[in-house]
């Protein structure tokens, strides 16, 4: 049975996003149930996605979206595998004669979509590029480790490192940063150019990506001869377009009441596993309310995370305490949990000075989120759920791209979001809370500073004997814990609603799109 309280607390939102769009949904499935979709192209794919990628250019795009699209559009030096171990890509070989120098072989006769041979002058100048501040990369700082590249022939690039980095091949990584042309245009973004499975065909603004498979892949072309990213903002729409047979698949991308639904219909099926992506609330170290570490915490305690994943989730994460997923060699799972503690919260919050006032409130603060189904209604419980400790909570929807833009400007208090990916090596403490990473030389956005975490991070960085470097990033865990730069949600599952005739999914614990280019 139901939490009544915590229905409750949902009700400023459901007659708009919840209660009446569910009933929406219901009520269009089954007037929609009589009609036919059409024959499905075996060798095309329309998949629905929920916002545009920001931005194909590899060395810029750091949204989700633009992430999962360029692994398919590039290839990296190395890639890694569904246990995080690292292969070679386009690198068929790599050795390390000392611990600052690392010489990449380059597998012959990978060519880019336009036939052109990718060379060792290419992943040279891709690289420095990014470590050039005057192109202000928001993955520069993944690359600070390196103090010259070297490419004495076409198939080898040689780096020479300032200092040991025990995560420096996780930096080359496929859906870290791929592999573009040296001569890349400046508007390289609008038609990107690659060699992977994938080959750029066209996007069009709140519509669509368009890719098709690339012959000349040297792991041999995907099966599918196209994929259509289409851009459903509507988390009902993207439901019915399943239901109707107008979309094929998605990912992770529809409210967990409606996945059984859609699960009885005999043209879907339902591929799930657990993931590694992490849910947070980032919070801005800078703004005077919330430098307050005890307003954080206060925070933390007014959260009900088990209810939001129980009631809003249906059950589909699992809670977290870490940036690192739980099967991950260095996650503490002694780490500080906030459990739900509405009185915890009020002490806290007299401590830090903002008694109730006439009206009950405390203070008000300002919750940045994109424009999702689910980000609006986990805002409005968390609206609800602050509320009664006396915190009044605006959510403003935005735009992904206005989103992420307002966050590298330090323009917000509170966001909402997740890390895909970038949580499966020990570096991220150092990518998120490093002072040295704050934007634009790497996504700090929450202008975090900590000597000591800087420190931690620094070893993690360097450290290459890995139980020495699972004790330091026990500690970072620990103070993050204490410091709560993030708050903490949880670790949500890869689900995907598809089309039956696409069999089971080998989906990825990070949720990316690599199990498209199967050939």
């Amino acid at each position: 049975m139901r939490n009544p309280s915590f229905i409750s607390s949902l009700r400023p939102l459901r007659p708009l996003c919840s209660l009446c769009g569910n009933l929406l949904f219901f009520s269009l499935f089954f007037l929609s149930s009589c009609s036919r979709p059409a024959s499905p192209d075996p060798s095309t794919l329309t998949f629905v996605i929920e916002s545009n990628p920001a931005n194909l250019d590899p060395r810029f795009g750091s949204d989700a979206q633009s992430q999962r699209l360029s692994a398919l559009l590039f290839d990296g030096l190395v890639e890694r595998d569904a246990e995080m171990n690292l292969h070679p890509d386009l690198a068929e070989s790599w050795d390390t004669p000392t611990p600052l120098t690392y010489i990449f072989h380059l597998r012959k006769g990978i060519l880019f979509h336009d036939g052109r041979p990718v060379t060792s002058s290419d992943v040279k100048s891709t690289i420095d590029f990014m470590r050039n501040p005057a192109n202000r990369s928001p993955k520069r700082g993944a690359f600070r480790m390196i103090n010259t590249i070297e490419a004495p022939d076409s198939q080898t690039v040689i780096f020479h490192l300032n200092e040991p980095s025990a995560s420096f091949l996780w930096n080359l990584e496929r859906s870290a940063v791929g592999i573009i042309p040296a001569d890349a245009p400046s508007d390289f973004s609008r038609h990107p150019i690659g060699s992977g499975p994938f080959r750029f065909v066209s996007q069009s603004q709140d519509d669509a990506v368009i890719l098709e498979s690339n012959p000349n892949y040297f792991r041999g072309a995907p099966k599918l001869h196209k994929v259509i990213f289409r851009i459903v903002p509507d988390t009902i729409v993207r439901a019915l377009e399943l239901r109707k047979g107008s979309a094929d698949l998605e990912l992770s991308s529809l409210s967990p009441d409606m996945i059984p639904v859609l699960a009885r219909q005999p043209a879907l099926l339902v591929s799930q596993r657990p993931g590694t992506n992490f849910t947070y609330l980032g919070i801005n170290m800078e703004d005077p309310i919330l430098s307050k570490r005890e307003v954080r915490q206060a925070l933390a305690y007014a959260t009900d995370r088990d209810s939001l994943i129980k009631f809003l989730l249906h059950d589909e994460a699992r809670k977290a305490n870490s940036l690192l997923p739980p099967n991950h060699w260095a996650h503490d799972a002694t780490t500080r949990q906030y459990n739900y503690d509405p009185a915890q919260a009020e002490k806290l919050l007299d401590a830090a000075g903002y008694p109730r006032k006439a009206d009950g409130t405390r203070l008000h603060v300002t919750l940045k989120i994109s424009t999702e189904e689910q980000a609006r209604l986990i805002g409005a419980a968390l609206q609800d759920q602050w509320k009664k400790v006396g915190i009044s909570l605006e959510v403003r929807p935005l735009e992904i791209a206005t989103l992420f833009a307002d966050l590298a400007k330090g323009s917000f208090q509170i966001s909402y979001l997740r890390w895909v990916g970038a949580n499966n090596d020990p570096d991220v403490f150092e990518l998120v809370f490093n002072s040295k990473r704050i934007p634009p030389d790497g996504p700090n956005r929450g202008r975090y500073r900590s000597v000591r975490m800087d420190a931690l991070t620094d070893q993690i960085r360097t450290e290459m004997d890995r139980e020495k470097r699972k004790q330091l990033c026990y500690q970072a865990q620990q103070l993050a814990a204490e410091d709560l730069p993030y708050i903490p949600l949880w670790y949500p599952d890869v689900v995907s609603v598809h089309a039956k005739r696409l069999g089971d999914l080998p989906l990825s614990p990070t949720g990316d799109y690599q199990f498209l280019s199967a050939p």
